[in-house]
């Protein structure tokens, strides 16, 4: 019976995938055989994540394929809004979530003025995000920077994430780190996060797996699903921790319920072959058809797997065939389901064919 085989991929690379994103790709095999690697985008450097000694912040068999290193995620920052703690900054936090920016500025400006940390972190995000005001990241600095003198851990964070994009100022990896470290003592699970990235990297900080993985802890118990990710990474392959792999599942089953399309593929997995949890492979199914959904080229083409092939679910060659076609289209093509795709009646590949052009039509 085939099974399907998790991605690995060394700790260097992980780093390099999730350094300072939100999120990496994971993909996986289900069927015999390696896949190729995906194309992922700078500055991911492979597709599944193993934890690597990598670098700073952000892995299916009878013939069992290899799963693929995620693609890499993007680069971007998106610098979190504060949380408000008061009445005064509820009113402009109330305006910001309504997409009144300009509201939420007005408001702002006034309450930072005169001393309110919440409300200079409010400017610094409206500033850096271009949100009812130009962007200025000039400006946004000076707000973050007042804010983080004041204490604020959000603002640490922010601030933190623009000196290593030199964004603002010119590039301080240092002054970087010890905003990290500040804001993540604090209880910032986005600095935990991104600072054991950096100790992965062992370019800006020495590599220290064992730091990284206390770090990604830290953040995965506060509920960050990217930390979930890696951390779940690091168990499945003893890197920074004692294997683990019933704890590598169980991570990787929260970060899947929040969304993380990675966690999703590399769980579906875990499902299907039994590992570390009871076999399901009906609910292994459900969830590759959610990533397939979210977009995800590797649980596109291992949905399609396992769609043309009968296993773990009904066969649905048409419907197989069509998402073989769209990660085909990402990518992420599959000589094996090609020659599937050429086995089938005009008729059908025809359907195929047509199903996938709707897809992506739809995107």
């Amino acid at each position: 019976m085939k099974r399907l085989r998790p991605i690995s991929c060394p700790i260097v690379i992980l780093a390099s995938m999730l350094l300072l994103t939100a999120n990496a790709a994971a993909q996986i095999s289900l069927t015999p055989g390696a896949d190729k690697p995906a194309e992922s985008k700078a500055p991911a450097k492979k597709e599944t994540a193993k934890p690597k000694p990598p670098a700073p912040a952000k892995k299916p068999a009878a013939a069992t394929p290899k799963p693929e290193p995620p693609a890499a995620p993007p680069t971007a920052t998106v610098i979190p809004a504060p949380v408000p703690d008061n009445l005064n900054v509820d009113l402009v936090y109330g305006a910001y979530q309504r997409g009144q920016y300009k509201t939420a500025f007005d408001l702002a400006m006034p309450r930072a003025q005169g001393g309110d940390t919440k409300a200079m972190t409010m400017l610094g995000e409206l500033y850096a995000n271009a949100m009812g005001v130009k962007r200025d990241y000039a400006k946004a600095t000076e707000w973050y920077k007042r804010a983080s003198d004041g204490g604020d851990r959000e603002a640490m964070f922010a601030l933190a994430m623009l000196r290593l994009a030199g964004r603002g100022g010119p590039t301080d990896r240092e002054a970087a780190v010890k905003l990290l470290a500040s804001s993540a003592k604090l209880g910032e699970p986005k600095a935990a996060y991104n600072l054991a990235l950096l100790y992965l990297d062992g370019q800006t900080l020495p590599q220290d797996l064992k730091r990284a993985a206390e770090l990604l802890r830290l953040a995965a118990d506060a509920g960050n699903p990217e930390a979930q990710y890696a951390l779940a990474t690091f168990y499945k392959e003893g890197t920074g921790v004692e294997k683990d792999v019933e704890k590598s599942v169980r991570l990787l089953q929260a970060a899947s319920l929040a969304d993380n399309v990675d966690a999703e593929v590399e769980y579906a997995i875990a499902l299907f072959n039994g590992t570390g949890t009871p076999k399901n492979q009906p609910a292994a199914v459900a969830l590759l058809r959610k990533a397939a959904r979210q977009n995800s080229p590797i649980a596109q083409n291992r949905l399609a797997r396992v769609l043309v092939s009968g296993m773990g679910a009904p066969v649905d060659k048409i419907e197989g065939l069509k998402w073989h076609l769209v990660a085909k289209n990402a990518g992420k093509g599959d000589p094996e389901l090609d020659e599937a795709l050429a086995q089938l009646s005009p008729e059908d590949r025809a359907k195929a064919e047509a199903a996938a052009r709707r897809w992506l039509g739809a995107k």
